[in-house]
C-alpha cells in the first residue's frame, strides 16, 4: 500500500476512537457528577529507510497516533434539589464508597438510605465516612450534613443533634491516574489519595455532569466531516491507482 492510504487509514482509526469519546460524552450529559474524557494524539513518524545506496536521505512519513484519553475534572454545574440526602462538592474531593472490588471514588452525591440504614450511592455501594459505613437509626430525623461533612440528626424526641458520621473525603496529587470505571466511579491506580480537609459539602444540591451539550455536537460534527473527507481522499487514490494500472496494461510490449 502506498503511504497516502496508510496515513489516511491511521487518521481513520484516529477518528473513530474520538467519536467513540464524544459519544461517551454525550450519553452521560445528564449522570450526576460525570467527568468528561477527552483525547490526546501525538504525530508518529515512521523510521527511514537504512540502504546506503539513495541519492537522497529518505524522506519520513508523518502519521497520527491515538497516544491516549484524560479526565476532564472540572467542576459541573449544581442543582439544587433540597433533598438532603443529596450533596455536592465545593472542591476537587471524591466520596468514598464500598464495592465488591474495594474502595472506588465518585463526585455523584445522589445519595439515598437502603433498609439496613446505610447512607448508599446511586449503585447501592455504602458512602463510607472516617470510621467506616455512615448508619442511621429507624428514629432518625432531620438529617443534616455539614460543609465539613460531618451528618448528624435528630433521633426520637430528642432536641439535641446526635452524630452518625463523617463523610470521607479524597482528593489525589496526581488525578488523572485515576482509572474510570463503570457506575460512574474511579478506581485508584499509583495515587492512593489522602485526606481533603479544604473541600466543602453543600447539602440539598447535586453536582451535574460536566459534559457541555453544545461542545460536545460540534466536536461530533467536527469529526464526522474529517472522517468522511478522508474516506474521499482515500477513494480518488484508490481511483488514480485504477486508472494507472489500467493505462499500463494498454501499452504496447
Amino acid at each position: 500500500m502506498q503511504n497516502t492510504l496508510l496515513v489516511g487509514l491511521s487518521r481513520q482509526v484516529v477518528l473513530e476512537r474520538q467519536m467513540d469519546v464524544v459519544a461517551n460524552n454525550l450519553a452521560n450529559i445528564n449522570t450526576n457528577g460525570f467527568k468528561a474524557e477527552r483525547s490526546m494524539f501525538q504525530e508518529f513518524l515512521n523510521t527511514g529507510a537504512h540502504e546506503d545506496n539513495f541519492p537522497s536521505p529518505d524522506r519520513r512519513v508523518s502519521f497520527v497516533q491515538d497516544r491516549a484519553a484524560y479526565h476532564d475534572f472540572s467542576s459541573g454545574p449544581l442543582e439544587e434539589t433540597k433533598n438532603p440526602l443529596d450533596i455536592a462538592i465545593d472542591g476537587s474531593a471524591f466520596l468514598v464508597v464500598q464495592t465488591p472490588a474495594g474502595e472506588r471514588y465518585t463526585r455523584d452525591g445522589k445519595l439515598t438510605i437502603n433498609p439496613q440504614g446505610q447512607l448508599v450511592n446511586a449503585s447501592g455501594y455504602p458512602v463510607l465516612g472516617n470510621s467506616g459505613p455512615i448508619v442511621f437509626q429507624p428514629t432518625d430525623k432531620a438529617i443534616n450534613i455539614a460543609a465539613d461533612g460531618n451528618v448528624s440528626v435528630l433521633e426520637g424526641t430528642a432536641t439535641i443533634d446526635s452524630l452518625r458520621g463523617k463523610l470521607r473525603l479524597v482528593s489525589f496529587a496526581r488525578p488523572q491516574s485515576l482509572e474510570k470505571q463503570g457506575g460512574n466511579l474511579f478506581a485508584a491506580t499509583n495515587d492512593p489519595g489522602a485526606p481533603d480537609t479544604k473541600a466543602a459539602v453543600r447539602q440539598g444540591f447535586v453536582e451535574k455532569s460536566n459534559v457541555n451539550s453544545v461542545s460536545e455536537m460540534s466536536r461530533m460534527i467536527a469529526v464526522t466531516r474529517s472522517y468522511q473527507s478522508v474516506a474521499s481522499l482515500l477513494q480518488q487514490e484508490g481511483d488514480l491507482q485504477k486508472t494507472a494500472i489500467e493505462r499500463l496494461a494498454d501499452v504496447p510490449a
